[in-house]
């Protein structure tokens, strides 16, 4: 039997917590879950002046940008795994979460890291037994794309 709707909202409800909130380190980024979908995610942060790498340009630092696109891919492939295993329930798959961990991550600085909002967004690019590859971007509240990313995670 598939996830019903009442346990899929469960543990999307349940992902958005644990990557807002209970990720420390996100929670200071100001990192918020916009969207979820089939081994995608779509994170959205707000510029901050803690998250400034260059202050006199006020533009944002590479270290945040490489977290964002980190924790969103991370986020993907964890809609990945729900997806890879429909007859688990929340509980079950947020237990998977604890054996995710980034084995490789790249990330292209295309543009200046300019902009009062910035959107992460990240899709599964192929899930296995063991390994999971993802793509992302960053873009600025002006749609202009300023980073990309690849990266692989090991799920089991």
């Amino acid at each position: 039997m598939r996830r019903n709707a009442i346990e899929q909202e469960k543990f999307e409800r349940a992902l958005r917590a644990m990557f807002e909130k209970e990720i420390r380190f996100n929670d200071v980024l100001g990192l918020c879950v916009e969207q979820l979908g089939a081994g995608t995610a779509v994170i959205g942060f707000a510029m901050q002046p803690q998250l400034v790498g260059h202050f006199q340009h006020g533009r944002l630092h590479g270290g945040v940008i490489s977290a964002a696109l980190d924790a969103t891919a991370g986020c993907a492939v964890m809609m990945g795994i729900a997806d890879r295993h429909p007859h688990d329930s929340a509980d079950q798959t947020l237990a998977r979460f604890t054996r995710v961990g980034t084995i490789d991550l790249r990330v292209d600085y295309l543009r200046q890291g300019l902009g009062q909002r910035f959107s992460s967004s990240a899709r599964v690019t192929r899930i296995g037994g063991r390994i999971a590859s993802t793509q992302m971007e960053l873009h600025n509240d002006g749609g202009l794309l300023i980073a990309t990313g690849a990266a692989s995670y090991i799920v089991s």
